[in-house]
C-alpha cells in the first residue's frame, strides 16, 4: 500500500470522520459557553469550514471529469458536488458577512447563538457524510463495469407511467421551474418588505415535505438495491447527508415558528427590529435550500440509473 492509497483511507475511515465531527461539537460548545461569539472564534469557524468544503468540492469535480466504464458513477460525482458547492457558497456568504462584521440577526439576538452552533456542526456532519461516501463512490468507478440487464416485460404499462412521472420529476428543466419559483415567491413575499407567520410557514413546510420525501425515497432505495454494496452504501450516505440537512431546516424554521407564534400571543419579546440585510440573508438561505435539494434530485436520479444498469465486479487478469 502506497503513501497516496493509505491516506486516502485515513481520511475516508468513518472512525476518523466521527472524531472529526466529536471536536466540531466540542469546539462550539467550548466558544458558546458564555452565549457569545467573537471575531476570532466565527473566523476559526468559518476557516474550517471553508477549506474542508472547498477540498471536497474540488476532489469530487476532478474525479468527475475522469473517464470510467461506468459513466453514471460521473454524473454521481458531479451531482454530490453541486450539492456541496451550493452549501460552500452559502457558507462564504456568511462568512463574509460576518468578516466585515455587517449586523446580522437570524433567528433572535438571545438565540442566534444556538443556531450558529447547529448550524456549523451540522455542516462539519454533512462534509464528513461526504467524505466517507468517497471510498464507496471510488469502488463502485473502479471495481465494477456496465453490462445491460434485460428488462422484464410485464406490467409494461404501469412501469412506462412510474418512468413517465420519475423522468419528469427529475427532468433538469423541471428543477429549473422550481428553482424559478422559488426566487419569484421570495421576491413576491418581500413585495412589504417583510414575512408574516403564513408566508414564513408555507415557505418551511414546503422545504421540510421536499427534504424529507427525498430523504424517504432514498432509504427505499437503498433497500430495493441489492448485491451492490458500494452502491447501498452510497445511497445511504446521500441519504443521512440529506438527513442532516433536513434537521437544520426543520431546526430554523421551528426556532422561526415559534418567535413568530410568541408575537401573535402577545409575549414579550426583544425589541430588536429586523434590518435589510436580515431579510436579504433570509431569502439567500431559502434559496439555497432549494438549490441543494435540487442537486439531491439530481443525485437521486443517477443512483436509481446506477441501480437500473446491472453491475458485476471487474475481473482481474491473473498474470
Amino acid at each position: 500500500m502506497n503513501k497516496r492509497e493509505f491516506l486516502f483511507r485515513v481520511i475516508t475511515d468513518e472512525r476518523v470522520l466521527i472524531v472529526i465531527a466529536g471536536i466540531a461539537l466540542l469546539w462550539r460548545a467550548v466558544v458558546s459557553y458564555d452565549e457569545k461569539i467573537t471575531f476570532w472564534e466565527s473566523a476559526f469557524s468559518c476557516i474550517s469550514l471553508s477549506i474542508i468544503g472547498w477540498l471536497l468540492f474540488g476532489y469530487m469535480y476532478y474525479k468527475s471529469l475522469k473517464l470510467t466504464d461506468w459513466p453514471v458513477t460521473n454524473m454521481i460525482y458531479r451531482s454530490i458536488a453541486v450539492s456541496v458547492l451550493v452549501i460552500n457558497i452559502y457558507v462564504a456568504i456568511y462568512c463574509g458577512i460576518r468578516g466585515f462584521e455587517l449586523p446580522l440577526v437570524e433567528i433572535s439576538v438571545s438565540q442566534d447563538y444556538i443556531y450558529r452552533d447547529l448550524r456549523y456542526v451540522i455542516f462539519i456532519v454533512y462534509y464528513c457524510i461526504a467524505i466517507a461516501a468517497m471510498r464507496y463512490l471510488r469502488g463502485m468507478k473502479e471495481n465494477y463495469r456496465l453490462l445491460i440487464k434485460e428488462r422484464p416485460k410485464k406490467h409494461a404499462r404501469e412501469r412506462d407511467i412510474k418512468e413517465a412521472i420519475f423522468f419528469v420529476m427529475t427532468h433538469e428543466r423541471t428543477l429549473v421551474v422550481v428553482i424559478a419559483a422559488a426566487i419569484l415567491w421570495r421576491v413576491v413575499i418581500r413585495a412589504d418588505n417583510g414575512v408574516v407567520f403564513w408566508e414564513s410557514t408555507v415557505s418551511g413546510i414546503s422545504l421540510i415535505v421536499w427534504g424529507w420525501s427525498i430523504f424517504g425515497y432514498l432509504c427505499a432505495l437503498s433497500v430495493k438495491v441489492k448485491h451492490k454494496p458500494d452502491l447501498t452504501r452510497v445511497i445511504q450516505h446521500a441519504a443521512l447527508g440529506l438527513c442532516a440537512v433536513n434537521v437544520y431546516a426543520v431546526f430554523y424554521y421551528g426556532l422561526r415558528w415559534y418567535e413568530q407564534i410568541s408575537i401573535i400571543m402577545g409575549e414579550v419579546m426583544e425589541t430588536y427590529v429586523p434590518q435589510p440585510l436580515d431579510m436579504v440573508f433570509k431569502d439567500v438561505r431559502y434559496v439555497m435550500l432549494v438549490l441543494f435539494y435540487c442537486a439531491i434530485v439530481l443525485l437521486a436520479k443517477h443512483l436509481v440509473k446506477a441501480y437500473e444498469d446491472y453491475t458485476v465486479p471487474m475481473r482481474k487478469s491473473v498474470s
